[in-house]
């Protein structure tokens, strides 16, 4: 018979891309993360009351990838490269479709007022239906297994499939569509989140989808409800060179009562010190 205590688990976007070496957009260390995270939903296959999982999923021709710009000899950006505002202005970098300007001169302008990040130009990934898009294997075969035994659905939750905006985290975009629903503010997500007691927090990428996800869940639940948040810090590494933004959110939700743990001890021992 299962606890009274209600205990979920939220794992970000473990798909091929950020996790296999292989991947479009591997983030080091993710492969030995999602081992780890494979052993502890083995390991608590019957404790999990519930398991949301989301999914990053984008089309090729999306605001961040490098097709839809150019520079002024038809070049398309590099991965990795930074587009501001003043650069549309200035046409550094345009959009191929020159009659996409002013939505993308707005959008660049809306990250830098909402000071979530500078646009940044990430590899084509995680494109839908592509192998990327995938679920590391061996952690969708854990989750089957949860469903099997545990007569239930995992929770899967899409993002990202708006052309127009990022969308890190994964209960709103980083400019939200008013036109598209997805892009607005996961009030259902949310709120079956706060229904558990605890809520064990994993996935990649720690700087980027983890941080802001939580950031977004926290900013619209409640302070004394951010206590249920246990971050699984071995199970989530940083995009590299984005270390610190990673550190930074650590050490900001501790302060407002998210504990961090590690996937062997989750549960079964004390909170580790952040």
């Amino acid at each position: 018979m299962k606890s009274s205590t209600k205990v979920h688990l939220l794992c970000i976007d473990p798909q091929n891309d950020f996790c296999n070496p292989q991947g479009a957009l591997f983030v080091p260390g993710a492969d030995e993360d999602m081992q780890r995270l494979v052993s502890m939903t083995t390991r608590l296959n019957d404790v999990w009351d519930d398991i949301h999982v989301t999914l990053d999923s984008h089309h090729e021709i999306h605001i961040a990838h490098p097709v839809v710009w150019k520079d002024a000899a038809g070049n398309h950006p590099d991965p990795f490269t930074l587009i501001t505002a003043s650069d549309v202005e200035n046409g550094v970098w345009m959009p191929i479709n020159p009659n996409w300007r002013d939505r993308f001169l707005a959008y660049t302008r809306s990250l830098e007022q909402n000071g979530r990040y500078v646009l940044v130009i990430w590899p084509v990934h995680c494109v839908i239906g592509s192998w990327g898009h995938s679920i590391v294997p061996e952690l969708s075969d854990a989750f089957r297994v949860w469903e099997k035994t545990q007569i239930a659905n995992v929770d899967y939750v899409t993002k990202g499939s708006n052309s127009w905006t990022e969308h890190y985290s994964a209960v709103k975009a980083d400019v939200e569509d008013q036109n598209d629903p997805g892009t607005q503010l996961n009030f259902d997500l949310i709120n079956t989140l706060k229904t558990a007691d605890i809520i064990a927090i994993t996935g990649e990428a720690l700087s980027h989808c983890v941080a802001n996800t939580i950031r977004d869940i926290a900013d619209n639940f409640g302070e004394e409800n951010i206590k249920k948040f246990v971050l699984i810090k071995d199970t989530c590494s940083n995009v590299p060179t984005f270390e610190q933004l990673g550190d930074d959110f650590v050490n900001e939700m501790a302060k407002r009562g998210m504990e961090v743990d590690n996937a062997d001890s989750f549960l079964s021992k004390t909170v580790v010190a952040v």
